[in-house]
């Protein structure tokens, strides 16, 4: 597997999926698609990707791979605690109808759990959850909101019976006022516009195999999209550290503000 067929291979993909490897980090993505390959009998990844993409499952499920979507309700509680106790009782005394994205939303836990917060807090009120993903697959996952118990588990027990369903087959259906409440797009970062006037992101482990320069222009790019005053939302991993060039000013650790002049 030489650099030549990788490049080939990178040129299939992106005319493919729209997924460009160029704007990641070509040594870590490089080895998590050997990892994968070395478990079959192909010898180049060309040669991989022209047989994977003749079963539409087999390619969905590469594509999920690729894309890292592990994710689960309340991801991260401390941090989560901390966007119901505080970021987002702060947001609505500036409006009380929210514009919140969830970037890279996987399996939808984020944005549902944003729901399930908001639906407590402000019971009567309406706000917008824009949910977006470059995996379409995943986002049809999403939709369907039927989860694992693992995928629940950092949710509290009162939770857990309020908003969920137990099915058959034992996992968990999250009940239909929770899944409305939240508009899934398929969305592709680091190639199509941005909306704007948001008043929270959440981006969380994200952005682990884009480049620093992918990296820095997603930033940029939130930042723009923000309402003066709205929040970004980071990953445990991935502090912003040329934050103040960009023009955030650090809200808490992990919570960038785009300032309100």
């Amino acid at each position: 597997m030489d650099d030549k067929d990788w490049e080939l291979f990178k040129d299939k993909l992106n005319k493919k999926t729209g997924i460009d490897l160029q704007l990641y980090k070509e040594q870590q993505m490089r080895r998590r698609i050997n990892n994968l390959i070395q478990k079959t009998t192909f010898k180049s990844y060309t040669a991989f990707f022209n047989d994977t993409v003749k079963d539409k499952q087999r390619f969905a499920d590469f594509i999920e791979y690729l894309t890292i979507n592990v994710s689960e309700f309340f991801r991260n509680p401390d941090k989560f605690g901390m966007v119901e106790s505080d970021i987002i009782p702060y947001l609505l005394k500036k409006t009380d109808s929210l514009n919140i994205w969830s970037a890279g939303c996987s399996i939808g836990a984020e944005p549902y759990s944003l729901a399930i917060i908001l639906k407590e807090l402000t019971p009567s009120k309406r706000h917008r959850i824009l949910a977006t993903d470059l995996d379409i697959e995943i986002i049809g996952k999403a939709k369907k909101a039927v989860y694992t118990g693992d995928e629940i588990k950092a949710m509290r027990a009162d939770r857990k019976v309020k908003y969920f369903t137990k099915t058959p087959d034992g996992k968990f259906a999250l009940k239909p006022d929770i899944k409305m409440a939240v508009d899934f797009k398929r969305h592709n970062l680091l190639k199509d516009p941005f909306e704007s006037n948001f008043d929270l992101i959440l981006c969380r482990n994200v952005v682990i195999y884009f480049t620093e320069e992918a990296k820095a222009e997603l930033y940029k790019n939130f930042f723009k999209a923000l309402k003066p005053g709205g929040i970004l939302f980071v990953g445990g991993t991935e502090s912003i550290l040329n934050s103040r060039q960009i023009g955030y000013e650090t809200y808490k650790p992990f919570f960038y503000q785009r300032p309100m002049k």
